[in-house]
């Protein structure tokens, strides 16, 4: 009988098989279409052009599990291009309202959500950071009422990746396109479980795992966690009531999914008025197209009350300007160093991997499923209970080889957790 997770077994898979096989992950384990209990759904999907192939094969998959119908929204960088290098000055506080409004009456009425990640993660590096922010910020508005859905879980959705050519440049400078292309294929096939003899056996006991983790934490009740590690000394206090949350969610529509394709991280809800201390980012945080290097922020009783980075500063400063909510934490998520994002060596320039490479905490909006009762309490309750609201939600981390992280109880004892990157 073939290893489920024999790496030699990869080796026997064409690049087509793998490609149905993440179709199938995707639509299966991170949207959980096709089970017993799941009602007909359509699915909204957001993918770029060079993700066409993937697309294609999700929407078989999806019809196959029975989803009524199939819409996908294309987008073009090149296009987005343009609009730095020859639009008007007003553009940039503009947004197709009308088709953010759309998406939100979609999710409302039951559609499933699916994004296919995969952009140039240096695509607006050398554009004017005000626009940039500009640009941000109205989009970040205006999908507020869909993001709301998503981050309350209300719906089910997944975010998987597609290599592209511009993508694959960033990550491994040094080959030639088509070879950097084929290693970052082989890298997310590998991260997402797709080049395994069962890739849903394979996801179902990876979540089991992760639920283990989950429910241990949620049995200690810790007030805080401590991170020490180079260039941090930062103490995050955690919501009232909060919950750890951790290899799939069941959302409000009752049905199990897994948001992130691939996924190592078990999170929860800080306190947006208990952060105190430094911190400083372990990996580069690509956003929306800008690359931020070395971040390193103070908090202030759960604000940011300082920001510097060596590249990316203005966008980092824009950023944290959004509205006021931008300057606390809305997640917090433990990650081993012994992850296998983290020891394949490779720096992805994109969150949706990186962050499951390493400990990390998220800028904006918490998740309102990650405190007991969480889904129904209106925003001034949740804000009671400690949880941050904001137009954006960006992960970064702060987490390595080097860093410790103590529980803290609510009479201040400190119980290890994870010693040099690795769970206790």
């Amino acid at each position: 009988m073939t290893n489920p997770n024999n790496k030699n077994f990869a080796a026997q898979l064409s690049f087509e098989q793998k490609l149905d096989r993440l179709a199938q992950v995707a639509v299966r384990i991170g949207l959980g279409l096709g089970s017993s209990d799941a009602p007909a759904q359509e699915l909204v999907m957001s993918a770029s052009v060079d993700a066409l192939p993937l697309a294609r094969r999700i929407t078989e998959h999806a019809y196959r599990a029975g989803a009524i119908l199939v819409t996908t929204l294309l987008s073009d960088e090149e296009s987005a291009l343009l609009r730095y290098r020859h639009a008007p000055d007003a553009s940039f506080d503009r947004v197709a309202t009308w088709l953010q409004d759309g998406i939100a009456t979609a999710y409302r009425s039951g559609a499933a959500r699916l994004a296919i990640a995969g952009g140039n993660p240096a695509l607006l590096g050398k554009e004017d950071p005000a626009k940039v922010g500009r640009a941000n910020a109205a989009f970040s508005k205006a999908s507020k009422p869909a993001m709301e859905l998503i981050t309350r879980h209300e719906i089910n959705w997944t975010i998987v990746a597609c290599a592209t050519p511009a993508w694959a440049r960033a990550v491994f400078p040094d080959l030639p396109e088509d070879a950097a292309v084929a290693r970052l294929w082989d890298a997310i096939f590998a991260a997402s479980r797709a080049d395994v003899a069962d890739p849903v056996a394979a996801w179902q006991a990876h979540g089991a795992y992760l639920k283990e983790r989950v429910d241990f934490l949620n049995a200690k009740r810790f007030a805080a966690l401590h991170f020490r590690g180079p260039g941090t000394d930062l103490r995050v206090g955690l919501a009232d009531d909060h919950l750890w949350a951790g290899g799939g969610t069941q959302a409000g529509n009752g049905i199990f999914c897994q948001p992130n394709i691939p996924t190592e991280e078990v999170f929860t809800t800080p306190h947006k008025d208990r952060v105190d201390g430094t911190v400083r980012s372990s990996k580069p945080l690509s956003h929306q197209g800008t690359l931020m290097e070395e971040i390193s922020v103070r908090f202030e009783k759960g604000r940011v009350v300082e920001a510097h980075a060596k590249t990316g500063k203005e966008v980092l400063e824009r950023m944290i300007g959004t509205d006021e909510g931008a300057r606390k934490l809305g997640e917090v998520a433990l990650v081993p160093h012994s992850s296998p994002i983290a020891q394949s060596g490779v720096l992805f320039w994109n969150t949706l991997f990186d962050e499951n490479a390493a400990s990390h905490i998220a800028l904006g909006q918490a998740y309102s499923t990650c405190l007991i009762g969480g889904e129904k309490m209106d925003a001034a309750t949740l804000a009671a209970k400690g949880a941050n609201a904001s137009l954006i939600h960006v992960d970064w981390m702060i987490g390595s080889g080097e860093m410790d992280v103590d529980g803290i109880a609510a009479n201040g004892a400190a119980e290890p957790l994870i010693r040099q990157g690795e769970w206790v």
